[in-house]
């Protein structure tokens, strides 16, 4: 049992990832940290998203990590990247995240932060994996009981985002979609505080509509909205708001490997990181203009690890996770449509105008559900991988085939790309059957 994926612990409410599991892991994780620290208290941030399950989750960990000694400060609901901000800020050990971002509603999850901001490395979780799962057992010391102390932190963050400008004068119209997530508020405070034209679609918070059919991984009202009420940009954040996607002018999307050329040609860098989900357009573009760009394994911690390895200031993913080191140490949705926004007003162009520096080549992404068991046995299956080389050399290497497991759910991801957009869903759609066969 693996309980870490590329983005924290994550499964569907009460089924995978239940309170007595997000009890363990709270209890865990300060059991290892404070040996890893050599520390006998810790203090860690707490926050979440919207979700209906958030409270239980919250609480559960909040238990495990109190009943170790330690001491929590609760900020309530609030961007995933807030927490990797404030905890450098307040210097505090770490902490802890109640979210599965761009996932629906009936998934949850819980992320770990360090004491510089960063998700934890493979070898600290793979100890905190292993104390869950084999030798844990509650504290039985009356005297280590730690406390909790809710403190609305939100301001701070906003601070730092308008801090990252430099003007708050933008002469745009923008509509922003916060996807009923994390972000509801700290959108409305960021945004009050510039000299912008803006609307906020889809803050109306339930607990039970999260990214529904909204925000980053659903934009087709955002695109409407655009279009019809004559936007200069729409700007689609997720669930927890560690990514970010737009809309241009022309209601088309511009996805963060569009972020990553713009950023790199504007802000003047010689090096991006993306991942092997980069579009072919991006990795032309970059040899075009020599820079360097280096591709990692899909997730945005393996990102960061590259930038941090050879000093890269920004990285991210085409789903719109994007780093931009000098300001913070994790992909943040508000503070990438704010260096955006930035270029543009810098550049007094639309976003349809900055991103003629790239030609996107045609792609097509389909998944594949599975189960678990599925999925953990598919990069052992020598036959799924001869038929992808098979389809492999129909591209006659005018293109490429990308299938790779979900990091965070029970998919297959099939990605496909070449010059004809005809030929590639044809064969993504042939492909996805072919393997679907295979593992049945």
């Amino acid at each position: 049992m693996k309980l870490f994926g590329t983005d924290g612990v994550r499964g569907l409410v009460n089924l995978e990832l239940d309170s007595l599991l997000a009890l363990k892991l709270g209890a865990s994780v300060a059991h290892i940290l404070k040996k890893e620290l050599n520390k006998d208290k810790l203090t860690f941030l707490i926050g979440s998203d919207t979700r209906i399950s958030a409270d239980m989750l919250k609480s559960s960990v909040i238990s495990g990590f109190l009943s170790e000694g330690c001491n929590i400060i609760d900020t309530g609901i609030i961007p995933t990247p807030a927490i990797s901000y404030l905890i450098t800020k307040y210097n505090l050990d770490g902490g802890f995240v109640i979210s599965a971002s761009h996932n629906p509603v009936e998934y949850n999850g819980i992320k770990v932060f360090n004491s510089k901001g960063y998700k934890l490395d493979d070898v600290v979780e793979e100890k905190i994996e292993d104390y869950l799962l084999n030798e844990f057992e509650l504290n039985k010391n009356i005297n280590e009981v730690g406390i909790t102390e809710e403190k609305d932190l939100k301001s701070d963050y906003v601070e730092f985002l308008l801090s990252t400008i430099d003007s708050k004068k933008m002469p745009f119209k923008v509509v922003i979609d916060v996807a009923n997530g994390a972000s509801y508020k700290t959108a409305e405070m960021l945004f009050s505080r510039l000299d912008i034209d803006y609307k906020i679609i889809h803050n109306e918070v339930d607990g039970y509509n999260i990214n529904n059919n909204s925000g980053s991984t659903h934009m087709d009202i955002l695109k409407e909205t655009v279009i019809n009420e004559k936007y200069d940009l729409g700007i689609a954040f997720d669930g927890d708001a560690d990514r970010c996607l737009f809309v241009d002018d022309n209601g088309e999307i511009v996805d963060g490997d569009y972020v990553l050329a713009i950023a790199s040609k504007y802000l003047g860098l010689n090096k991006i990181v993306g991942t092997i989900m980069s579009n072919l357009g991006l990795i032309k573009y970059a040899k075009e203009n020599n820079i360097d760009f280096v591709q990692t394994k899909v997730g945005d911690r393996y990102v960061l690890e590259e930038m941090l390895k050879n000093n890269q200031l920004v990285g991210g993913e085409q789903s719109g996770h994007i780093i931009f080191k000098k300001y913070l140490n994790t992909g943040d949705g508000e503070l990438t449509a704010l260096q955006i926004l930035n270029i543009m007003t810098k550049e007094n162009k639309k976003l349809s105008e900055l991103k003629q520096i790239m030609k996107k080549y045609p792609q097509v992404l389909v998944n594949l559900e599975v189960t678990k068991e599925q999925k953990d046995g598919f990069d052992s299956n020598e036959d799924i991988n001869n038929l992808i080389k098979e389809y492999e050399r129909k591209l006659e290497n005018n293109g490429r085939i990308v299938v790779r497991k979900s990091g965070t759910e029970n998919l297959i991801r099939i990605m496909i790309e070449g010059t004809s957009i005809e030929e590639i869903n044809g064969l993504a759609i042939s492909l996805k059957t072919e393997i679907e066969e295979l593992i049945n």
